[in-house]
């Protein structure tokens, strides 16, 4: 079984598509061994304690650089012996300590259909306020590896959503979560659990279920 770490800041929705496919048995070879939040109080934490799943805090203001943080947070990792580390809602910019300690071996979901309305300062809202703005007919989610550039690394999977007449960048970000996000981020960690990812590049192949 893959040890997989959720890294959080706020909520955890993504936590919580992830919890609700456990519990269905869809995250075939990997279980949920640990939360870590950027902030105490993080609502994402009384998520995990909910399913019996370890919280810990490792708090952003307590590190003098985001550097130090990443130190911190990658000996913790080891420290839970975590095969698979999910970015669901990390709001810190990781340094390459954690992809050097990771390679290929950290997720993260945006949601935009990449390369379009990704990389720095596209979080949250602004990436649908941004989507609604360029008048773009669809939008979605991806799925990727982490890598040193933000939102830079092979895209693993992807789903579309449409913009529909009337959206706001709130109902568009509901929608695009419930859509796409709770649906390929649970999907990627599987097939990652169940060792069907391979990448040569920027090309991520997925084999075929045994």
């Amino acid at each position: 079984m893959t040890r997989i770490a959720v890294l959080v800041s706020g909520g955890g929705t993504n936590l919580q598509a992830l919890i609700d496919a456990q519990a269905q048995g869809e995250l075939k070879n990997g279980i949920i061994a640990a939360v870590l939040s950027s902030k105490a109080g993080a609502y994402a934490l009384e998520r995990a304690e909910k399913a019996g799943i370890p919280g810990y805090v490792v708090a952003r203001k307590e590190f003098a650089s985001n550097r130090e943080m990443t130190q911190a947070l990658v000996a913790k990792l080891k420290e839970l012996d975590i095969g698979l580390v999910v970015l669901a809602g990390f709001m810190h910019i990781l340094t390459e300590e954690m992809v050097h300690a990771y390679p290929n071996a950290i997720l993260n979901v945006h949601p935009a259909l990449i390369p379009s309305f990704c990389g720095a300062g596209y979080y949250g809202l602004h990436v649908h306020e941004k989507a609604l703005a360029y008048g773009v007919k669809v939008t979605g989610a991806t799925v990727h590896f982490v890598n040193e550039e933000p939102d830079g690394g092979p895209i693993i999977l992807q789903k579309a959503v449409d913009i529909l007449p009337g959206d706001t960048p709130e109902s568009l970000q509901r929608r695009v979560m419930e859509q796409a996000e709770w649906v390929i981020l649970p999907q990627a960690v599987s097939l990652f659990c169940q060792g069907r990812l391979s990448v040569d590049g920027r090309i991520v192949s997925i084999k075929k279920e045994e």
